[in-house]
């Protein structure tokens, strides 16, 4: 794993030696020749632009913007989960493109704190585009300095979704909401041949949905310090871990789920392969028409004596934002054009309608072309919201926690060494 970026690797890098050093193993990543010292060119680097949900409704809003400004070039780099990796080492030369889209976790989290982005909070209200936010979303883009990392864009909802057409042919009545009513209906769904709950064990998928059953028994705060710290030794979370191996061992989980994928995840699941995921919304969408209309949404069944009193899911307003790096400051005229129009509510609106993205904006639009992404935008008082951690995990942590996930999921781990696993990931924060 790389090691998280800091301020000495930048003060390092400033040299010519220092940089030599650092730079030449990621030389040919496309965001090192990214930067553009043209006044009239606005390099954005971006998640989208390929098979990213939303990409074609975002490589669409990018044409308009520029048939609306035919004076200003827009140069779009696009990478994927290396996306945080490769705009580290362009800054590091000095070449970071203008305008960085991409979510608050891991790497990120540290970038304003080392001047790798800037403090855009000014600008929102120059700009006049406070009110344009949800104030949730304001909140959780904000630092413990009151600093704002970034324009918040893109949010999600994190529901459970089951398959109905499914459970009914296994003869599983209702939507589990319990833990023992989970377990009863693994067992119905396995003698159909049907695999319960599909779910990435080795990736990001599995580590959330980990947490969300580890926070059974917690109040927020409490789930706070767990993540914070690394600190599962508290009741509520030893309380959690036993719940979670309880239900791992009663065969809850897809087969071999510690080595499943989100791809694995999302393909069992449309194939009818299983009947029930975590799925967030770009996960949501996705769903075949066929599938979907069979699939209700609701949250995690809860296990007696838990810390709330419904199904709980995740919900999350830093899935993507808009960072301005130091070479952005330099062209902030061109910055300012291009978030204003990604702010419009006719942009915003297209997400909505048009790839069932979830917003951190306000908007009227609706996902009436992703019912299951609507759906989990009305689940109200009928589910609890749990913490999602990653604004919380030390970025040293965050790809240890992937490790200790696929270990938790390896049926027949005891809650102690899943407990050890998870302390060990923070022993390099």
């Amino acid at each position: 794993m790389h090691s998280p970026l800091t301020r000495r690797g930048f003060l390092a890098a400033g040299s010519g030696a220092a940089a030599a050093t650092v730079l030449p193993g990621l030389s040919g990543c496309s965001a090192l020749a990214g930067a553009d010292s043209d006044p009239h060119t606005l390099v954005v680097h971006s998640q989208l632009g390929t098979t990213a949900p939303g990409s074609p409704t975002y490589l669409a809003a990018l044409d308009r913007f520029r048939k609306e400004n035919p004076g200003l070039k827009v140069k779009n780099l696009i990478n994927g989960d290396d996306l945080a990796q490769v705009y580290e080492t362009s800054r590091l030369a000095r070449k970071e493109p203008d305008v960085v889209m991409v979510n608050l976790y891991d790497k990120t989290l540290a970038w304003t704190d080392v001047g790798a982005t800037v403090d855009v909070k000014d600008h929102l209200d120059a700009w006049g585009l406070r009110e344009r936010v949800l104030p949730q979303a304001l909140a959780a883009w904000t630092d413990g300095k009151g600093r704002l990392r970034a324009f918040p864009y893109f949010a999600t909802n994190w529901p459970i979704a089951y398959n109905r057409a499914l459970l009914d042919r296994a003869g599983v009545d209702a939507i589990p909401t319990t833990g023992d009513e989970l377990i009863s209906a693994a067992r119905k769904l396995r003698a159909k041949g049907i695999a319960p709950v599909t779910v990435g064990g080795n990736d990001w998928t599995g580590q959330k949905l980990l947490a969300q059953i580890i926070q059974t028994f917690l109040t927020e705060d409490e789930a706070r310090h767990a993540y914070s710290t690394g600190d599962f030794g508290s009741r509520g979370a030893r309380e959690g871990i036993d719940y979670f191996v309880t239900l791992r061992d009663a065969g809850v989980f897809a087969d071999k789920a510690q080595g499943l994928t989100s791809d694995t995840m999302t393909t069992q699941f449309n194939t009818r392969a299983a009947a029930i995921e975590s799925a967030m919304s770009s996960a949501l969408a996705k769903v075949p028409a066929d599938v979907a209309r069979h699939t209700e949404v609701g949250g995690w069944p809860l296990a007696g004596g838990a810390a709330h009193d419904k199904p709980t899911i995740l919900r999350t307003y830093t899935l993507i934002g808009f960072w301005i790096s130091p070479n952005g400051t330099k062209k902030i005229d061109a910055v300012e054009k291009f978030v204003r129009f990604m702010y419009r509510p006719d942009t915003v609106s297209r997400f909505i309608e048009e790839s069932g993205r979830d917003m951190a904006l306000r908007s009227d639009a609706v996902s009436t072309d992703f019912p299951l992404v609507a759906a989990a935008q009305r689940l109200g008082s009928e589910v609890s919201q749990v913490l999602l951690p990653d604004v919380y995990v030390p970025p040293a942590a965050a790809q240890p926690l992937i490790t200790a996930t696929s270990t938790s999921f390896t049926r027949g781990t005891s809650a102690a060494k899943v407990r050890a696993a998870l302390e060990t990931a923070y022993r390099s924060a």
